[in-house]
């Protein structure tokens, strides 16, 4: 188990926990929240290893193999799957220790290299790492390709496989959803249901908290308080407790006034000053009860748009998609992902958009927001139709070395310009106080953005959209870099918004909160989804099984047509007649069945066998014989198909 045992962590002068115990038992899942700041990263640098308590005592069992996700950019040439292998420490050392053994003479470490290597399951390590890569969202056609090929975005998927690929006892994940869509997610979330070693891990995605955690552990004010449940438990427990703390402190503050009323009127007369002097030192001795200090909630609201435009738009047999790439020969046709969509999106209706992984939700969004043109049909726009958008990427289009303030002066320059002022106040003071707004106050409105956390630039894009005053909101995967509280401002300030809400999202609890009805973006399609996200989940993991059995037929298909195709260099047997063809087939299959059952054997007696001479060279002589079947195995393709064309 881990135990923390009054254990002080700090960070330079920041003391991060002061005396803090938990324990912490074997194949718990744990959910570890608490404020912006408030440590839970440094504690993961501290179960890790990068980090050693100040004072107290920690222990982790030394045994345990620990799994988690690189905070790094990979920067490689290796193909997807080759990276994701990597991922595997254990079977990576078994292979570089069997290359190292296989340079020696020593037996005993030979034989314990092969057995290490059979044990860490290389025969199908590049099939266990494709199922993470195709669960996380990546195309078939992409398994192969460059990491740096990838966006950050995906690449960091990639880490996250890497991480699972890893044989663990105990896994550590920071932030997993930020980087995911819905049907990743629900992947996510079966995965990690499954994993069987304990688990922590820190996200601002309530419902994928209470799917995969059973004790949540929540740090405030400098302490570690364990709390059985997950995080909806954790709340109702939480806030249970506030209320008798609350209670407590009221009662104890009738007290200390009544004690202190008693001093005030007595300590002057000589009768009552011993009196008065007790409880002078009663109120000393009291134990204090801590008054109830809320987290400092974070609000916001939008402003009554200006108008509201009915329709505020509609589409008449729209398609949408991407043009040809710049460079492209003359006539090469753009890239069309949804078409012939008819719809109107009406003032006051809140929409999501739901869809797999590269069905189009994004390009539908962008096309809608003016950042692509349609394909093709007609997109009409309501008079008036004022869009605010937030896009996936929306955090890189702010400026780093411009501050918020800057931000927003820029802004107002811009829309005066194209005439889109809507009565808003223009002044810098007004702007600062705007920003105030947001939680950026004195300083921060003159600090470089690109120094600020994707928290605080995610705010810094919402309070940009709110000054707008838009009557259609477009929102794409807001909430990657909120915390809880953020995510409960938004959604109350999108329950009052009495424009229009087209929203992706893979929090459902956002979804759930603010969509009454959802469009299904699916097979070149849009069409109504007559269902609710329950409904959806199941209809994802159903599409993610019929799509594993789809891969697995194709990619049986793709093996044997590439054996086929690498037959005739490899074999070269020399064509005849069907006679002598089908000796030679009988031949090879000869040789193929005693090859088989001397592998059998060989495997039988590797897990018999203890003396390590023995095994070393029964390691060897499978390798042999595995390498003589998969040559054998392309020569009776080569003749067979050779068969076949005579035949014909």
């Amino acid at each position: 188990m881990i135990t923390l045992k009054n254990v002080t962590l700090r960070r330079s002068a920041k003391v991060l926990l002061d005396n803090a115990s938990v324990t912490l038992n074997p194949g718990e899942k744990v959910g570890l929240v608490g404020r912006n700041g408030a440590g839970k990263s440094s504690l993961f640098a501290l179960l890790n290893g990068s980090l050693h308590e100040d004072a107290g005592e920690y222990y982790i069992p030394t045994q345990w193999r620990m799994g988690q996700v690189a905070q790094d950019m990979p920067e490689t040439d290796q193909s997807a799957t080759d990276f994701v292998v990597e991922g595997d420490v254990t079977l990576l050392a078994a292979q570089l220790e069997v290359t190292a053994s296989e340079a020696t003479e020593d037996y005993e470490r030979m034989a314990n290299a092969y057995m290490a290597l059979q044990d860490a399951g290389a025969h199908d390590a590049p099939a266990r790492a494709q199922a993470l890569i195709l669960g996380l969202g990546f195309k078939t056609t992409e398994l192969t390709n460059p990491v740096n090929s990838f966006s950050g975005g995906w690449r960091m998927r990639l880490q996250l496989a890497r991480a699972l690929m890893c044989p663990s006892d105990l896994l550590l994940l920071d932030e997993p959803t930020n980087h995911l869509d819905l049907d990743a997610l629900v992947w996510l979330e079966a995965w990690l249901k499954k994993y069987e070693g304990t688990m922590i891990v820190i996200s601002h995605d309530r419902e994928f908290l209470d799917a995969v955690t059973n004790v949540t552990l929540h740090i405030e004010s400098a302490k570690l308080l364990r709390y059985g449940g997950n995080y909806s438990k954790f709340e109702d427990m939480r806030a249970e407790q506030m209320t008798l703390q609350q209670n407590a402190f009221s009662k104890q503050q009738d007290k200390i006034a009544h004690l202190q009323k008693f001093i005030a009127r007595f300590k002057a007369q000589a009768s009552k000053a011993k009196q008065a002097q007790s409880r002078v030192k009663a109120l000393d001795r009291m134990e204090k009860v801590a008054p109830l200090l809320a987290e400092a909630d974070f609000t916001f609201e939008f402003k009554e748009p200006v108008n509201l435009p009915n329709p505020m738009l509609s589409m008449s047999g729209v398609s949408f998609g991407y043009p040809a790439p710049e460079g492209a020969p003359a006539g090469t046709p753009p890239t069309v992902i949804v078409q012939n969509v008819s719809k109107s999106v009406l003032a006051g209706q809140r929409i999501g958009i739901l869809g797999a992984n590269g069905q189009g939700k994004s390009t539908l969004v962008k096309t809608v927001a003016r950042d692509l043109a349609a394909i093709g049909g007609e997109v009409t726009e309501g008079k008036g139709l004022n869009i605010g958008y937030f896009a996936q990427q929306e955090l890189d289009v702010l400026r780093p070395v411009d501050t918020p303030l800057q931000h927003m002066i820029d802004l107002v320059k811009k829309l005066t310009i194209e005439g889109k002022i809507a009565g808003q106040a223009t002044r810098e003071q007004d702007l600062r106080s705007f920003l105030g707004q947001f939680n950026f106050s004195g300083d921060m409105v003159k600090q470089a953005v690109g120094s600020m956390s994707g928290g605080e630039k995610a705010r810094l894009v919402l309070c940009m959209i709110v000054w707008q005053r838009p009557n259609l909101l477009l929102l794409d995967e807001p909430t990657n870099h909120l915390d809880l509280a953020t995510r409960e401002a938004l959604a109350m300030a999108l329950n009052e918004f009495e424009g229009t809400v087209m929203l992706v999202s893979h929090d459902r609890a956002l979804l759930r909160a603010v969509c009454d009805e959802f469009w299904m973006v699916s097979r070149g399609g849009v069409e109504p989804f007559d269902g609710d996200l329950d409904d959806y989940q199941r209809y994802l993991l159903d599409e993610a099984k019929r799509q594993r059995e789809a891969i697995k037929e194709a990619s049986s298909a793709a093996a044997k047509a590439e054996r086929k195709a690498q037959a005739v260099p490899v074999a070269k047997p020399k064509t005849g007649s069907a006679s002598t063809l089908k000796r030679q087939l009988d031949e090879v299959e000869a040789r193929m069945a005693v090859l088989n059952g001397e592998g059998s054997s060989l495997e039988g007696h590797l897990g018999q066998s203890a003396h390590p001479s023995e095994i070393a060279e029964l390691g060897k002589r499978l390798k042999l014989v595995n390498d003589e079947l998969q040559s054998l195995e392309e020569q009776w393709l080569t003749l067979s198909s050779q068969i076949e064309a005579q035949m014909v």
